[in-house]
């Protein structure tokens, strides 16, 4: 059976994702995600992967020396289960560039589009799906 704390569970979780990215603390974001995680960044990147072994070390790729700050706002919880929900969450980005690339700057808009399950070691994010409603750019000169 389900209860508030299942959704605690799951707010906190989704509260660690958005703090440890911005911190780049890779090991512990490994984390939330079970190991056969699909994440989906079509909208930004054009990529869908499977597992979370390949997905950091994309993400590491993108956004490792890139200052990132996200909010995660209004979630929508769904239980399926006791051991299954479903969530989707407004967002808001903003990503600072290091000098020398092509991009200085994005702030971003959209929702994050979340499915979960409870391990043993806790809920984890079993799929991610990144929708975008908005973009700022400003390219570098």
């Amino acid at each position: 059976m389900t209860s508030s704390t299942d959704l605690d569970q799951i707010h906190q979780l989704k509260a660690r994702y958005f703090r440890l990215m911005d911190t780049k603390q890779w090991d512990q974001l490994r984390d939330v995600f079970t190991a056969d995680v699909r994440i989906d960044t079509t909208e930004d990147s054009g990529t869908v992967i499977d597992g979370v072994d390949k997905y950091l070390p994309f993400l590491i790729s993108q956004i490792g020396d890139v200052t990132t700050v996200h909010h995660g706002h209004m979630p929508e919880i769904t239980f399926l289960s006791d051991d299954q929900a479903n969530g989707i969450w407004a967002m808001e980005d903003e990503l600072w560039w290091p000098e020398g690339h092509p991009i200085k700057y994005l702030h971003g808009y959209g929702h994050y589009h979340e499915t979960y399950v409870r391990t043993p070691d806790g809920w984890k994010i079993s799929s991610l799906r990144l929708t975008r409603l908005h973009r700022i750019f400003e390219l570098a000169n």
